[in-house]
Order: structure tokens, then C-alpha cells, then sequence
């Protein structure tokens, strides 16, 4: 008989049984129940979720690995390529709005890894604190101290993106007040909102827009009029968009049409 035990958030632990058939290429219900301390009703229910998706294929006992849509998730050093020249002059122009002496919220991706590289050319910044759940990001800026202050959310690492989540990470933002917060995301679009391809960090994203007094969004131009799995705040949780200038006028009439601020790099 299973000892049900504390388990992840279920959104964390789809994540988890994930990577676990990405590795092995199959997995059992039962053995999944007993790795999770969760009874075998609610492996079958995170196994359908993820089939919905096509991350896996259901099978008699278990499941295998999927064929996974483009639209998913890639890993940080494959997303590090695309639009690279884009994501530094969205990074660029996301740096030149942070002053001396404040605090600013910094989420995990590859357009915030170059509002990173661009913070750290700004000699002319002091008393900055940064608060990010990125661990490379954290590791770029630390060349700064003490000019920058460093916070690092703590929580649970997803190796794919290099992030911290619950549980525990949002502990540190639930305590914490930034002028700025930097929230990257894979869709921005006036009627789905901004979305994200995965369950965990959208959450940690919606976090840190509570934390700060400025919510703005960094996306290349690919990523406006595209809906994804899960919604992270609707157009008027946010207050500016920094995209880049090769972005789609018709997308971007549509979304300054709703009431969104602009910017262009």
C-alpha cells in the first residue's frame, strides 16, 4: 500500500513526471505513485494532462515520451540563438529605464539574460538591487557586487530554463516591493493575454508583476499574436510591452488598441 505523502503542487510535479519519461521513455502509473507519494487516480490524471498536450503518449500502465508541438517549451541555450540580435536591443532599451537606488524584479529567459548583459554595461547605476529566479542571471551579475545587490529567490531548480519555482520560490517575492519588474513570456496577444508554455514559471511570473510598481513585459517580435498553455495576466495586468522593431504593425495596432504602452528597440 502507497504512504501518501506531501507531494509538489501538481504543476511543478507534471513538470517533474516529465523530465522522468523524457529520461527514461516510459513510466509507469505505479511507479510514478510511489516516487510522488500520490495515490495511482492522480498519476492517471497528470498523464492525461500532459497527453493533452502531446508531451506524452498514453499506453496501458504508463505512458512514453511524446512528439512535442513547436510551440513548447525549448531549453534556455536553444531559445539563446533566436533573435539574438532583437533580444539585446530589447535588453538595451529595458536597462536604460532603470535608475540608480532602485530594486528590480528580473525573470528567467533569454530576452531578460540581455537586460542582464545590458545592466552590467551601465557603469553609471549604483545601489541597484536585483531580484531574480534565474540562476545564470544571478551568475552574470555577481562580476557587480557590490554595486548591485543580488537577490536570489531560492525554490526549486527546472535545469530546461536555468529557473527557480515553487514551491519556495515565491516566498522571497511574496516579501519583497520592486520599481521595476522585467517578465519575459512566449505569447503576447490583445485577447489571450500574456501566456506562457509552461505552468510553473507563468506562476512565478504573475508573482513578481504583484511585487513591482512598474509590470512590463519583454517579448521579441515572434512572440505577439501567439496564445500558449497558460495565461499569465490578461493585457491590463501589465503596463508596457518592449518588443522589437521587426514586430508586426497589425499586432501591434491591436494591442495599443486595448491600452497597452509601446516600445520599440
Amino acid at each position: 500500500m502507497v504512504s501518501l505523502q506531501p507531494s509538489p503542487p501538481a504543476a511543478a510535479r507534471r513538470e517533474q513526471i516529465l523530465s522522468i519519461i523524457d529520461e527514461q521513455g516510459f513510466a509507469k502509473v505505479t511507479q510514478l505513485s510511489r516516487r510522488f507519494g500520490i495515490s495511482e487516480v492522480t498519476v492517471r490524471t497528470d498523464l492525461d494532462a500532459l497527453a493533452e498536450s502531446h508531451a506524452v503518449l498514453r499506453v496501458h500502465g504508463g505512458a512514453v515520451a511524446g512528439t512535442r508541438p513547436a510551440g513548447l517549451e525549448r531549453p534556455f541555450e536553444q531559445s539563446v540563438l533566436a533573435a539574438r540580435d532583437e533580444k539585446a536591443r530589447i535588453g538595451r532599451a529595458a536597462a536604460a529605464l532603470v535608475e540608480s537606488d532602485q530594486a528590480v524584479v528580473l525573470d528567467v529567459g533569454t530576452t531578460t539574460t540581455a537586460i542582464a548583459a545590458a545592466l552590467l554595461a551601465r557603469d553609471d547605476l549604483h545601489n541597484v538591487v536585483i531580484i531574480t529566479n534565474a540562476l545564470n542571471i544571478a551568475l552574470a551579475l555577481e562580476t557587480v557586487i557590490p554595486r548591485f545587490t543580488v537577490v536570489v529567490t531560492g525554490g526549486t531548480l527546472r535545469p530546461l530554463q536555468h529557473s527557480l519555482v515553487d514551491p519556495l520560490a515565491g516566498v522571497v517575492l511574496d516579501q519583497v516591493r520592486g520599481d521595476l519588474a522585467f517578465i519575459g513570456c512566449s505569447g503576447v496577444d490583445a485577447v489571450a493575454g500574456i501566456t506562457n508554455v509552461n505552468l510553473p514559471e507563468a506562476d512565478m511570473k504573475r508573482r513578481m508583476l504583484a511585487a513591482a510598481g512598474r509590470r512590463i513585459v519583454v517579448a521579441d517580435s515572434s512572440k505577439l499574436g501567439v496564445g500558449q498553455l497558460s495565461r499569465v495576466v490578461p493585457i491590463d495586468g501589465i503596463d508596457t510591452l518592449i518588443t522589437g522593431s521587426e514586430a508586426d504593425p497589425v499586432q501591434l495596432e491591436r494591442l495599443t488598441a486595448v491600452g497597452l504602452d509601446i516600445i520599440t528597440a
